[in-house]
């Protein structure tokens, strides 16, 4: 049987009682139904996961002991960086679950000129919690043990301006190459930024601005995908070509 994952905003030691937060205790209570002895993995989103046994159970605080501590896990083989332009719907959703999935390291929601998304501050600090929570989730599921870097939003210019990469990429016809013509001259990429328009697209100008800042146009195939879709393919065309799914 499947061990549930739960994600634990702390320290995870041994010899010690740990109080999962309320959140946590009531999906264990409630949606798992769980109770005292059965087992639950905790991970931290820092590199460590470990098996613990539940000691007492409630709504809103479980105790659970940890009994023993393995080594931290490896990190990713290389480090992405997503900026998605935000959409409208469940699409943005969509785009951060899979790309947690893929082994993203850091997610920019990014405002560009073909942006139909206004966010005011209020919104803007709930847009990130649901999206932090989006990624939690993913990583419980995936058992990925590192939890992404979730930004808040930022206009496309300001983010490209402060981006560091060793590779940095858009997706557009203009002079557009392949990952497998990239890997050719790039052996050892260490971290790849990409970004990925909204439903209309990037502009002419925001990819000129872009190609003036390093970033060269990748081709994702012959066929126009949905800015949902586009980061699913391109993190596994990256994944593929120079990390974990070789």
């Amino acid at each position: 049987m499947r061990i549930p994952r739960i994600y634990h905003n702390g320290s995870l030691t041994t010899n010690t009682s740990i109080d999962l937060s309320e959140q946590a205790s009531k999906h264990v209570s409630r949606v798992l139904r769980m109770q005292s002895g059965d087992s639950v993995e905790l991970f931290d989103g820092k590199g460590q996961a470990a098996v613990s046994q539940i000691q007492s159970i409630d709504k809103k605080c479980t105790t659970v002991a940890i009994p023993k501590l393995p080594p931290l896990s490896l990190r990713p083989k290389i480090e992405t960086h997503l900026g998605q332009v935000l959409s409208k719907g469940d699409r943005m959703d969509y785009a951060i679950q899979k790309a947690v999935e893929l082994g993203v390291s850091e997610i920019t929601p990014l405002f560009s000129e073909r942006c139909d998304v206004k966010l005011n501050a209020e919104r803007a600090q709930k847009k990130w919690q649901h999206w932090q929570n989006i990624a939690i989730s993913a990583c419980e599921q995936c058992y990925q043990n590192y939890l992404p870097i979730i930004h808040p939003a930022m206009p496309l210019a300001l983010w490209s301006e402060k981006l560091q990469g060793d590779l940095k990429c858009t997706f557009h016809t203009i002079d557009a190459t392949s990952f497998s013509t990239i890997a050719l001259s790039r052996t050892n990429p260490v971290k790849i930024a990409l970004v990925v328009g909204p439903e209309g697209g990037l502009s002419n100008e925001e990819v000129s601005a872009l190609l003036s800042k390093e970033f060269v146009t990748v081709s994702l195939g012959p066929r126009v995908l949905r800015t949902e879709t586009a980061p699913v393919v391109a993190l596994s065309l990256i994944q593929q070509t120079w990390g974990d799914l070789q």
